[in-house]
C-alpha cells in the first residue's frame, strides 16, 4: 500500500491485517518511494493512494503501472473522480478504484475480488461493440439487439457470453423489444458505486430465452437524469469482465461518460437512415467525436433502411459513398414487416425468418474487421494479470 495519508494507514492496517491471512506493507512515501527498492513481485495486490489534484501523482501513477506491466494488479484511492481522473485511469488501466472515505469493508473486498481474479482464471478481454444514434428514430435498438444476438450466436460454440447494455437510462427500449423485465436499479447504485460488484450485477441482468444476458433500467420518460460517471464507469468495468462480447445501446444524448464509454469501445457504429440530413447528421458526429477523442476511436456509419433504386428518385449507394468517405460501413436493406413482427412478439429476426437480409447485411459488417483491426489497447503483457478498467 503507497500512501502518504496516516489515517487511511491505519484503517487499512486495522481492516486487512486484521484477517491473518493478509500481510499489509505500507509505504508512507507514497508514490514517491523509489520503486525499485520493493518487493513487487511478493505482492498480490498494490494499493495506491493517489491525489488526484496533483499532476505529479498521476505521472508517477502511470509509471508504477508501466513498471509492473504483467505484474500485480492495482487499486487506485482517491478522493475525487472526475472526467480527469477517469481518462489518466484508463490509460493506466488499473483493477479498480475507490473514492474517499474508503469503508474497510469496501477495501476489505476490492483486494479480495481483484486477487480472485487475478489467481483465477486468465482475465477476459471483451470485445466491446457500441452503437450511437446519429438522429432519433434510426433504428439504433434493433441493430444494437441483433448484433448481440449474432454474436451470442457465433460464440455458442466455443462458449463465449455475450451481454447487451442499455445505457439509454430515459428512453431506452431494448427490454421492451425482447419482452424482458429491466433489473437494474440505479437507485441502489447511484448513491455508492462502488457497492456494485458481481453478485450484485448478476441480480441486475435479464435473460433472455435465447441465452443474451441484458441490463437495462426502467425508462423514465419525463425524467432526465445525469449520472455521476462513476456509476457508469463502475457497471461497464464488472460488464467487461463477466462477457466475452459485449454490445452497448447509446442514448442520443452526450454525457458526462460518453465520451469514456466511446474511447472503451472495439467498434463504434454510428446508426443513420437514407436522407439528406440522416446523412449530414452522422457526418457531423463523426467530425466531432474525432475531435474531441482523436485516433482513439474509429467511428464507422451504419446506413439503416436502405432501398437501392435503379431508376426514379433517391439516394443511391455511391451517393451515401460519397458524402461519408472513410467513415462509411456499409447498408442495412429496410424490411419494416420483418422488424415490427420480431419487436411485437419479442424475439430475434431469425426467429422470424431465418436468413433475412437484414441479419445477412449486419453480420457482413460485425466480421471483417473483428481480426484484422489491431486493437489499440495496451500489449497483452500489459493486461495479463488483471482486469480492465472501463473504459479502456
Amino acid at each position: 500500500m503507497l500512501t502518504t495519508d496516516p489515517a487511511f494507514a491505519q484503517a487499512a492496517r486495522s481492516s486487512l491485517g486484521g484477517h491473518g491471512q493478509i500481510d499489509v506493507d505500507v509505504v508512507s512515501d507514497g508514490l514517491t518511494i523509489e520503486q525499485p527498492h520493493l518487493a513487487w513481485p511478493d505482492a498480490a495486490v498494490i494499493v495506491a493512494d493517489v491525489d488526484a489534484t496533483r499532476p505529479d501523482d498521476l505521472q508517477a501513477l502511470q509509471r508504477l503501472a508501466m513498471r509492473l506491466a504483467g505484474g500485480p494488479p492495482i487499486i487506485v484511492v482517491t478522493q475525487a473522480f472526475n472526467e480527469t481522473v477517469a481518462r489518466h485511469l484508463l490509460q493506466v488501466r488499473v483493477a479498480d478504484f475507490l473514492i474517499k472515505p474508503v469503508t474497510p469493508a469496501d477495501l476489505v473486498r476490492a483486494c479480495a475480488r481483484v486477487a480472485q481474479d487475478t489467481t483465477g482464471a486468465a482475465a477476459k478481454e471483451a470485445q466491446i461493440y457500441t452503437f450511437l444514434p446519429a438522429a432519433g428514430g434510426v433504428g439504433v435498438t434493433t441493430l444494437a439487439i441483433q448484433a448481440a444476438m449474432l454474436l451470442l450466436r457465433q460464440g455458442s460454440r466455443a462458449g463465449a457470453t455475450t451481454c447487451l447494455v442499455d445505457l439509454d437510462f430515459q428512453h431506452g427500449a431494448c427490454a421492451d423489444y425482447l419482452d424482458l423485465e429491466p433489473r437494474l436499479d440505479l437507485n441502489e447504485i447511484e448513491p455508492r458505486p462502488e457497492r456494485l460488484d458481481r453478485q450484485l450485477l448478476e441480480v441486475m441482468l435479464s435473460h433472455h430465452a435465447s441465452g443474451l444476458s441484458v441490463i437495462a433500467a426502467p425508462h423514465r420518460p419525463a425524467e432526465m437524469r445525469s449520472f455521476d460517471p462513476a456509476v457508469v464507469t463502475r457497471l461497464l468495468d464488472l460488464v467487461s469482465t463477466r462477457f466475452d462480447h459485449v454490445v452497448i445501446d447509446m442514448p442520443r444524448t452526450w454525457f458526462s461518460w460518453t465520451d469514456n464509454v466511446l474511447i472503451g469501445s472495439n467498434r463504434l457504429f454510428i446508426v443513420t437512415e437514407t436522407t439528406v440530413p440522416g446523412l449530414r447528421h452522422a457526418k457531423q458526429m463523426v467530425m466531432a467525436i474525432q475531435e474531441r477523442l482523436g485516433d482513439t476511436v474509429e467511428p464507422m456509419v451504419i446506413v439503416n433502411r436502405f432501398e437501392q433504386r435503379m431508376f426514379g428518385p433517391g439516394l443511391r449507394r455511391t451517393d451515401v459513398k460519397q458524402a461519408l468517405g472513410n467513415a462509411f460501413a456499409g447498408t442495412i436493406p429496410n424490411n419494416y414487416g420483418l422488424v415490427r413482427e420480431a419487436i411485437d412478439r419479442g424475439v430475434p429476426l431469425e426467429d422470424v425468418k431465418p436468413r433475412n437480409n437484414v441479419v445477412t447485411e449486419l453480420k457482413k459488417l460485425l466480421e471483417p474487421q473483428e481480426q484484422a483491426k489491431p486493437s489499440t489497447r495496451p500489449a497483452p503483457a500489459a493486461e495479463k494479470s488483471r482486469g480492465p478498467l472501463w473504459a479502456r
